[in-house]
């Protein structure tokens, strides 16, 4: 089973979508998907409902599993899970997690979203972070294109081999038509700085509501075969560590 984390250099930069589209991709390419984000929050839906984020992920996978197998924990209040879930006097439900977890162990690929960064808390003593390196997944750095990306993702993909979690590259998110001096120049740049590759440009769109949408951007911004490429050299590497 190959898997992946897909986190990002801070909240609403286009983690759903890249995940989302991403997984449509691998899906077309004839994998069998499966996705997980282990707690969501921001969403007040009566249980056994689909959370937005959830349900943009399994329709990006076509799967068919209900809610609470891609979205363990979910909580009302946009907050990090642990500042939720003490709010809501309700902990993160780790062995919820781990069981939907261990429901994906079949899939040829499993595409795990975070919320918010890798060093949001989930518990007292976990942050996604810790979680990638329990379910050993790699880590696709989903970052803003313009002025001050640099520092955000750096510092995530710093963080990320601090933490001795392998990084397969960057993806840009919400990438404009007529990019910026900034724009333009950021890609070379996260590459020399960070030493890791980026590996789309995924366009700006006005909006993307459905994993369809996602998916027609993800496809124009990234191609498949140099993810994959790009994965595989860096599970041969590990290996070879």
């Amino acid at each position: 089973m190959n898997g992946l984390l897909v986190t990002g250099t801070d909240t609403g930069v286009g983690k759903t979508v890249v995940a989302a589209g991403l997984a449509r991709l691998l899906h077309e390419a004839g994998y069998r998907v499966g996705v997980l984000k282990p707690v969501e929050t921001g969403w007040e839906g009566p249980p056994g409902n689909w959370p937005p984020d959830a349900r943009m992920l399994a329709e990006g996978a076509r799967v068919d599993n209900p809610p609470e197998q891609v979205a363990p924990c979910v909580y009302a209040e946009p907050l990090a899970p642990l500042v939720a879930a003490r709010r809501a006097g309700r902990p993160v439900d780790l062995e919820r997690i781990e069981a939907a977890w261990r429901w994906l162990q079949d899939r040829d690929w499993v595409l795990v979203e975070t919320a918010g960064g890798l060093s949001v808390p989930l518990t007292d003593t976990l942050d996604y972070a810790s979680l990638a390196a329990r379910w050993k997944l790699p880590v696709l750095v989903v970052s803003r294109p313009g002025l001050g990306t640099l520092n955000h993702t750096f510092l995530t993909v710093h963080y990320a081999r601090s933490r001795g979690l392998p990084v397969v590259g960057v993806v840009l998110c919400g990438y404009p038509e007529q990019p910026d001096v900034a724009e333009q120049t950021n890609p070379a740049m996260i590459e020399e700085m960070c030493h890791v590759p980026v590996l789309g440009r995924v366009p700006r769109r006005p909006a993307i509501t459905s994993a369809d949408e996602a998916a027609a951007a993800v496809a124009e911004g990234l191609r498949l075969e140099a993810f994959l490429a790009r994965y595989e050299e860096l599970q041969q590497r590990v290996l070879h560590d």
